[in-house]
């Protein structure tokens, strides 16, 4: 076990890093940010996490995708295992092993790149923590546009118990717009795949449209559901999404008041943000973000406006809450595009109420 000084921020942010095993930019805040200079601890309870993605949980263990090797990790507080390494994944640019989601049933879902395009599949979880395995796996949805960029690959379970994926554009923007393409939408289904009967055209996976490229979801306490989005070369992008509407992409890009085209609440430049994973905590959401290596805190009841409390880890792929209320952000400085320190990658906790 180490243990290593951070700098501290005015909001007396506490980190507690739990490293883990192993061998992207586009948009200027409607308000400013208030940059703090964290300081605090960082503990090792085991190291080397490499292009991880994604953090699930499952009988309060994580279970963390790593893009390029294809492994799922079970995470837990004496150190990670490898509890599979997904078949045909196939890893180039930003594609390979991405999202993983966690239901009430005890499947897991995956999120990840094969020859053919990407695909979601579900795999029952078998065993105890420390032991966890995966049984029969099955194909939920296929053939989902892929490209070394513009991937999409967040998954989550809405508070509905619907099954939720973001997809890219995969480098064809124009496909955002065509409603009859998996490609640049958010999609909603059932645990098989299916499209369910309060979709907005009836039997379609597509609840929105309109996406560059979003990879953060999640839900407020009272159901609004808000993405993070990729834009290209003028604005990021946080939205409130809401079923059928439309994003814009390609025909516009961040805050444009055009007819038709849903405005993002909130948006910031490509150098501050690249935001990728969110997650919602007591009335914040907390947004990953890769170009500008920070965590960003957005309180859902004035989203327009932001405040850094991170800002000393790197790329930030991921945020996550446990299941005993903790917040978890992952960073993502192995996945070619940012600098490893010795310790990367790692599993940050970050302490929100400063004790």
């Amino acid at each position: 076990m180490r243990t290593k000084t951070r700098r501290r921020t005015s909001a007396r942010i506490g980190l507690a890093a739990f490293l883990v095993l192993g061998p992207l930019t586009a948009c200027t805040t409607t308000t400013s940010d208030e940059t703090a200079t964290p300081d605090g601890t960082a503990t090792g309870a085991a190291t080397g996490l490499q292009a991880p993605w994604s953090v699930a949980f499952v009988d309060d263990v994580a279970l963390v995708s790593e893009r390029d090797s294809g492994r799922i990790l079970e995470v837990t507080e004496g150190g990670a295992r490898t509890v599979a390494t997904v078949d045909g994944v196939v890893h180039g640019g930003e594609g390979g092993l991405l999202g993983l989601a966690v239901d009430a049933e005890r499947n897991l879902y995956v999120y990840s790149t094969a020859a053919d395009g990407n695909r979601i599949q579900r795999y029952p979880l078998t065993g105890d923590p420390g032991a966890l395995a995966l049984g029969e796996r099955t194909t939920v949805v296929a053939e989902i546009p892929a490209a070394s960029n513009h991937n999409g690959g967040r998954l989550a379970v809405g508070p509905d118990g619907m099954l939720y994926a973001t997809t890219g554009d995969a480098g064809e923007p124009e496909r955002a717009q065509d409603p009859a393409s998996l490609a640049g939408k958010i999609l909603r289904m059932t645990p098989d795949g299916d499209a369910p009967e309060d979709n907005p055209v009836p039997g379609s996976l597509v609840y929105s449209l309109g996406h560059r490229n979003v990879q953060g979801l999640a839900w407020s306490d009272d159901g609004t559901m808000f993405a993070t989005e990729f834009g290209q070369n003028t604005w990021d992008e946080l939205n409130v999404v809401t079923a059928g509407a439309n994003y814009g992409w390609p025909d516009v890009e961040g805050i444009a008041d055009v007819d038709g085209f849903v405005d993002p609440v909130q948006q910031w430049e490509p150098g501050e943000a690249s935001p990728s994973g969110m997650a919602h905590l007591d009335g914040t959401l907390y947004v990953a973000n890769l170009g500008g290596e920070v965590l960003r805190a957005v309180p859902v009841d004035d989203p327009a406006t932001s405040s850094v409390v991170v800002d000393d880890e790197g790329r930030l792929r991921d945020a996550v809450v446990t299941p005993t209320g903790e917040l978890w952000a992952l960073t993502n400085n192995t996945d070619g595009r940012g600098t490893p320190r010795p310790e990367d990658d790692q599993i940050i906790e970050v302490d929100v109420d400063g004790s």
